[in-house]
């Protein structure tokens, strides 16, 4: 007999929540078989059985949040049996061991330690399938169980589809007003938005921030960029994008003032051989900053494939654990958003993160004094004074200044 518990899958990991089940009560399993997807901080990875046997429980439902170390299943080996058995079925209570008759406040809240006492009654509402976690929140809200629509197996009313549905009357009598029309919604934190706060909160409250601020003349760079996507096109090439450019111009620059490329470490300064570029990527539930590993030595072609690659695996949550750890520094791009300018939050223990805007047409003046139109990009620097002075950074700007406003170089 042997228990399946919630390996941590990520560095940063400190609950997880099951996807999906690949297998059910009853079904063999062999070492390698993929029990569950399990949901990280980062992405949703795989939950691989390390013994075999006959699964005999589960414990926590599809959509429920387990804390490290907390049983997910049962599994028995041929020949065993199970002294006490519970009822076999899909979000049941853990085992004994597991479970008290008066739950911590932080108790997962996919495992209720306590018998749920759902308000609801009625004969619809008894043939509603859904789970006792779902049935204590109902309780707890005043909610029916029988119109609320469940997403977990078969229909079942899962802990989500409660907490996610409002109920709040709309008087028909009276002028609508805030308070009768919108009801408050409590959105639990996602693992990854749980991650995202602690280390923002970290970096804005343990690292120094200074800013850097520049605007460059974006016009040869729109011209570079057409000439080169017209060219692909005719070769039948994909196409290259304005943060293609960016990502490659910071990253020589970075060659060029390696001491940007650097991290704090107490009683020194760690300047790194190879430059790790952290691309940040939007996703449904926050943030993730993907890694380009040495991109010093990659073409222009080569990190616009690859960032592309690591973007689509970032929003489909199937980036590998090794895939957005260890970034020297970090590129945000809020640009295609029509964010003109912004300042970025260090991503720690980098040095500096790069804040890039859209690129906006003004009126400027030329060197003859004259007002054209231009095309102006805004870039932020967010640097760690630890680390990094503000003459360096102002170096590491001039320099991706003249990168940019020379795009050719960037294809030497």
């Amino acid at each position: 007999m042997a228990y399946i518990e919630m390996p941590k899958l990520s560095d940063t990991m400190t609950e997880g929540t099951v996807v999906k089940w690949h297998k059910a009560i009853g079904d063999t399993v062999e070492i390698g078989d993929v029990l569950a997807d399990i949901e990280t901080d980062k992405a949703v990875m795989e939950l691989e059985a390390f013994e075999e046997g006959t699964l005999k429980e589960i414990y926590i439902e599809e959509g429920g949040k387990v804390q490290l170390g907390q049983k997910l299943a049962l599994l028995l080996k041929a020949g065993e049996s199970q002294k006490e058995t519970t009822t076999g079925k899909l979000g049941v209570a853990a085992p004994k061991a597991a479970s008290s008759t008066k739950p911590a406040p932080s108790a997962p809240e996919s495992v209720p330690a306590v018998k749920p006492e759902a308000k609801n009654s009625g004969a619809e509402a008894e043939r509603k399938k859904a789970s006792p976690l779902a049935k204590k929140i109902a309780g707890a809200k005043s909610v029916d169980i029988a119109g609320i629509e469940g997403s977990g197996p078969g229909g079942r009313v899962i802990a989500k589809d409660v907490e996610g549905f409002s109920s709040a009357p709309v008087s028909k009598t009276t002028a609508p007003s805030i308070a009768a029309t919108q009801a408050e919604k409590r959105i639990p934190l996602s693992g990854m938005r749980k991650v995202i706060a602690e280390r923002l909160l970290a970096s804005k409250t343990q690292i120094p921030h200074f800013y850097l601020n520049i605007e460059i003349d974006a016009s040869e760079l729109l011209r570079t960029r057409a000439q080169l996507n017209e060219h692909l096109e005719k070769n039948g090439g994909g196409k290259l994008s304005i943060n293609d450019l960016v990502l490659k111009a910071a990253v020589a620059a970075a060659v060029k003032n390696p001491r940007v490329n650097a991290s704090f470490a107490g009683d020194s300064l760690i300047e790194y051989g190879n430059v790790h570029l952290s691309v940040a990527v939007a996703i449904e539930d926050g943030l993730v900053t993907p890694v380009i590993r040495e991109a010093q030595k990659k073409s222009l072609f080569e990190i616009s494939n690859a960032v592309k690659d690591l973007a689509t695996r970032a929003r489909t949550k199937k980036l590998k654990p090794e895939e957005y750890q260890g970034g020297t520094i970090t590129v945000s791009n809020l640009g295609s958003y029509g964010i003109d300018s912004f300042s970025a939050v260090i991503n720690p223990p980098q040095a500096i993160i790069l804040a890039i805007g859209a690129i906006v047409k003004k009126p400027v003046v030329n060197a003859q004094d004259q007002i054209v139109a231009g095309h102006r990009m805004s870039i932020g620097l967010s640097a760690d004074h630890r680390v990094v002075d503000g003459a360096i950074g102002a170096q590491y700007l001039a320099e991706l200044r003249r990168l940019l406003e020379n795009p050719v170089l960037l294809l030497l």
